[in-house]
């Protein structure tokens, strides 16, 4: 299992190195048809029981890690660096180690910067037990566990981001986890309150995009198209949340057998960013 195939490779697509793959991807499994009203109630008994179970550990490690450092912080405002990071800091290690661990978080996230995600995340797996209350610490090593692909454990501390936060502003990556899990009750509510939210238009529409994949991953590839569609027209002057929207609904038409609507979708990204993801290719492949 993968998460959100088509998000990651179409936020990916700003770096012209990294060429995204084709958003196709299995869809899950299903109980046979020659299967009993029995043996399927059963089924989805245990299904459910089990995702539950994942929601709940999920959950649990990410408040335990969180009250292993005391208080919680609730406090909406965007996190910097230099300022509110370094108080946070401070106050959870000591003014005596403080530079020390601010030293070796900047030292991850130079790392992860370079995609040496492995580097990042020895560092980070041992800063997490030393600032637990420092929300920043937890992002930055969600954010690491998610591009390796450890979508249980980048849950976990991203709900700890979020406990602390009380932020909307990696519920685009905590629902892909989830949707990785293919737990898709929980991506559905963090969309939910994304749009109840509305922090921004490119953090909506990455949510968006996600909740779409997600819709998309159960064979409701037409819910998957009018989610994405609602209220969106190609905008003269396209913002890269715009463009990364475009094209999987692109992909979307296509993999729904919509090749004109894929064609014209394709088409439109070209002619503002020919360089954008594999677009040159999308578009010679349907010509």
């Amino acid at each position: 299992m993968g998460a959100s195939r088509a998000w990651r490779d179409a936020v990916e697509a700003a770096t012209p190195q990294r060429r995204p793959d084709s958003a196709r991807r299995a869809a899950p499994g299903t109980i046979p048809d020659e299967a009993t009203d029995a043996e399927r109630r059963a089924a989805n008994d245990a299904r459910s029981s089990e995702d539950e179970a994942i929601i709940t550990e999920v959950r649990d490690e990410a408040t335990a890690a969180v009250s292993r450092g005391g208080s919680r912080r609730r406090d909406p405002a965007p996190f910097d660096l230099a300022g509110e990071v370094r108080e946070q800091l401070s106050r959870a290690v000591g003014t005596a180690r403080t530079e020390r661990v601010e030293k070796r978080l900047a030292e991850a996230a130079e790392h992860f910067e370079a995609e040496r995600f492995a580097d990042a995340a020895r560092i980070l797996k041992k800063l997490v037990d030393e600032a637990p209350t420092v929300a920043a610490v937890h992002e930055l090593y969600g954010l690491t566990l998610y591009r390796q692909e450890k979508w249980k454990p980048a849950a976990r501390e991203l709900e700890a981001f979020r406990l602390l936060s009380n932020s909307t502003d990696q519920h685009p990556v905590l629902a892909d986890c989830y949707r990785g899990m293919r737990q898709w009750a929980q991506a559905g509510e963090l969309w939910d309150e994304l749009r109840a939210a509305s922090p921004s238009a490119e953090l909506v529409t990455e949510g968006r995009i996600v909740m779409a994949g997600s819709l998309a991953d159960r064979d409701d590839l037409s819910g998957a198209i009018a989610l994405l569609e609602q209220s969106f027209t190609f905008p003269k002057r396209p913002m890269p949340h715009h463009l990364r929207r475009a094209y999987v609904l692109a992909d979307l038409y296509e993999r729904s057998g919509d090749l004109p609507k894929a064609r014209t979708m394709f088409g439109r990204i070209e002619n503002v960013d020919p360089d954008f993801a594999d677009v040159r290719r999308r578009v010679r492949a349907l010509r």
